[in-house]
Order: structure tokens, then C-alpha cells, then sequence
């Protein structure tokens, strides 16, 4: 708990499973009869949990007699368009696994929605530690630094993958990655619009006409945060990267300063995703300065610097903006997949204001 509200930390809200939600329940008895088709030395009984942490795509344990594997499915009911590609996160994830990138081994992907109401795919139940606290308080000091440097690193990795090799060259559309971002999330934003926020208005028509010209195409996650990773339980290790629903082709360094929000967000955000590192004593943590660690990301990536990071900041503020409020969108609709979801509701207004205060520093009038 924490001390100074009794209130429940992430971690305790977040990890581990629960029974599952009567609004995502689904039959067993298919689910099961399809496994012992399709996935090679599977057997029942099958015993069906829902991980507490998933806030898009329900996400459930699937545990059995000889092993554990992990259901990603769309939810059902009415869904904003393009959302809940598990499909797409099944092929990039099976892409990666052929460059022993870290993420889970796939074993199948449904698309016929009769089996469980919805598409889904399953994958290994990788097992380590996920953190959901950014100030890692479980950890000491130097297992700390050496996280912050494991996930810099991975993340570089990824933005290295050689995405035509692995069959991913239709996976996104190469170049104009920020325009199409934009117009999407604003679309997006629009259809889930709660309320009126002047600085959100004035991101939609700022951003648009003043994206950087470095155009550049790598695999972006898209959602690369520290609870989207499981870790090796002894050593600063990332064993799998998780929740790919927002991956595409795209430009590197928006995924980069979209990670890089953890040291500017806004307030005291407790729920995961918008938490801060911005009111913490980093150095006496053994947590490095946002400056070192994007030069840390530079050494990776062969990069001598990151120009125009006020407008990628304010680019990503807006972007998480946006996907925060499809959430309170699937709230209002009854299709949120986390008993937790409300919680962002009171978290868009802040991230817009600290958008147009990065545009602003971009230039912005």
C-alpha cells in the first residue's frame, strides 16, 4: 500500500491475475477444442485468468496441466477503427522471434471470431519480473542504473532490426510517419471527445505544419514503457517486450521520445503509462537525467544528437492525449478491458497542457 494515502501502488493494482470479467468471458470448451488443434503437445483441462494490467486488448493466462501460455484478443463490442490489431501484433512479434529479438514465442493466431467471440492469438507465458513503478523501489541502486541502461538498449535494438529481411516491409507505410500519426490520433481523439480542451484543439492544428524533415523508417513499438517488458528476476535482463497493438513502421526517434516522457510527465500520474520521474531525486535513485539517457540511446544508435525534441515531445504528449482518451471513450462505450481504466480519465487535460507547453518552447504562438 501506499504510505502516504492507503492507496493500492501500481504494482499491487497491476500485476498478477484475477478471475475474469463477466463482460469478457468466453466459452472454455471452444477455446480448447481450437488449442488441441493447433498448437503442437497442448492438453487440457484448461483453467482461463485474466491479467489485471491490460488496458486495450484483454489479455488472459491460460494455464493447463504441463504449461502456461498467454491469450491476446480484441474486445468485444463497439470498437474505434484500426484499434485492437492483435493480428498485426501477432506478425511482429512472430517477425522478431527470427532475429531472437525479445519477445514471446507465438504458437497461433485466430481470426474466426466464432471461437471466442473475437480474433486472438496465443504465445508463451514468459515468466520474470514486470515492473510498474518507473522509480523501481523494489531494486537497489545499481540494479537500477543497469535497468535503465537494459531497456535504453533493447529499445535501440529494436530501431536496428532490419525490417525488410524479417518480412515486415509491409508492416507500415516508410516515411511520413508523424503526419499520418497525427491525423490518426486526432481522428481517434475526436471520436472519444469527453470534453473540451482548448490545448488539445490548438495541438490538432499546430503539429500538423511543423513536423522536422529528418525522415527516417524503422520498426517502432509504440507503446515502449518499463511495464511492457518482463525482466530476468536476478539481473537487469529484458527477457520479452510486450504489448505490440501500436507497433508499425515509423520514425525512431518518436518512439524514443515517447519512452523519454517518463522524466517530463505532468503531476503525479499513478496509473501506469503516466507516471513520473520528474519530482524524484534521480541521481541519489541511480536513475539517469533525461539529457544522459538520451545521449545514452545516441551511443546505441550511432546518433550525435536528437535536433527538434521540443516538437517530438509535444507530438507524443498529444499522441498519449489521444490514446488516453479512446480509452475513457471505451469506458463510456462498456468495452474497456481493465477494471482500472478509469483512472486515466483525469490524465488528458494535464498531457495536453504539457503538449502545447513543449509546441510552445518549438514555437508555437
Amino acid at each position: 500500500m501506499n504510505e502516504n494515502n492507503n492507496e493500492p501502488t501500481s504494482s499491487e493494482k497491476f500485476t498478477g491475475t484475477m478471475p475474469v470479467q463477466e463482460k469478457l468471458k468466453f466459452s472454455h470448451s471452444n477455446l480448447e477444442s481450437y488449442l488441441n488443434e493447433y498448437i503442437k503437445d497442448f492438453s487440457g483441462p484448461l483453467e482461463v485468468r485474466e491479467f489485471k494490467g491490460g488496458q486495450s486488448n484483454p489479455t488472459y493466462q491460460l494455464i493447463t496441466p504441463k504449461k502456461k501460455y498467454v491469450l491476446r484478443r480484441k474486445p468485444p463490442g463497439k470498437l474505434l477503427p484500426s484499434a485492437h490489431a492483435v493480428d498485426r501484433e501477432y506478425k511482429v512479434i512472430t517477425a522478431l522471434n527470427s532475429v531472437n529479438y525479445p519477445v514471446p514465442k507465438t504458437y497461433c493466431l485466430c481470426l474466426d471470431e466464432s471461437v471466442i467471440g473475437t480474433i486472438f492469438y496465443v504465445m508463451e507465458m514468459v515468466e520474470g519480473n514486470i515492473y510498474w513503478e518507473p522509480t523501481l523501489p523494489d531494486c537497489n541502486k545499481d540494479l537500477r542504473t543497469s535497468i535503465f541502461r537494459e531497456k535504453n538498449r533493447t529499445l535501440a535494438a529494436l530501431h536496428k532490426v532490419d525490417y525488410e529481411k524479417i518480412g515486415l516491409n509491409d508492416f507500415g507505410k516508410p516515411g511520413n510517419y508523424f503526419a499520418r500519426q497525427i491525423s490518426r490520433w486526432t481522428k481517434q481523439y475526436i471520436a472519444s471527445e469527453t470534453e473540451k480542451i482548448n490545448e488539445m484543439n490548438s495541438l490538432i492544428d499546430w503539429l500538423p505544419n511543423n513536423i522536422p524533415d529528418n525522415d527516417e523508417t524503422t520498426i517502432v513499438h509504440g507503446d515502449y514503457r518499463l511495464d511492457n517488458m518482463v525482466l530476468h528476476k536476478q539481473k537487469a535482463k529484458v527477457l520479452a517486450v510486450l504489448d505490440w497493438e501500436l507497433s508499425t513502421l515509423g520514425h525512431p526517434l518518436g518512439d524514443f521520445t515517447y519512452h523519454l516522457m517518463q522524466w517530463f510527465m505532468p503531476g503525479d500520474g499513478s496509473a501506469a503509462g503516466t507516471q513520473t520521474l520528474s519530482n524524484v531525486d534521480l541521481k541519489a535513485l541511480g536513475i539517469p537525467t533525461a539529457e544522459d539517457y538520451t545521449k545514452m540511446y545516441c551511443d546505441f544508435t550511432s546518433r550525435s544528437g536528437i535536433e527538434n525534441i521540443d516538437f517530438y515531445l509535444a507530438y507524443n504528449f498529444f499522441r498519449l492525449a489521444g490514446i488516453l482518451q479512446g480509452i475513457i471513450g471505451r469506458v463510456r462505450d462498456g468495452t474497456a478491458a481493465s477494471e482500472h481504466a478509469e483512472d486515466r480519465a483525469d490524465r488528458v487535460r494535464p498531457l495536453a497542457e504539457s503538449g502545447w507547453l513543449y509546441a510552445k518552447k518549438a514555437g508555437a504562438a
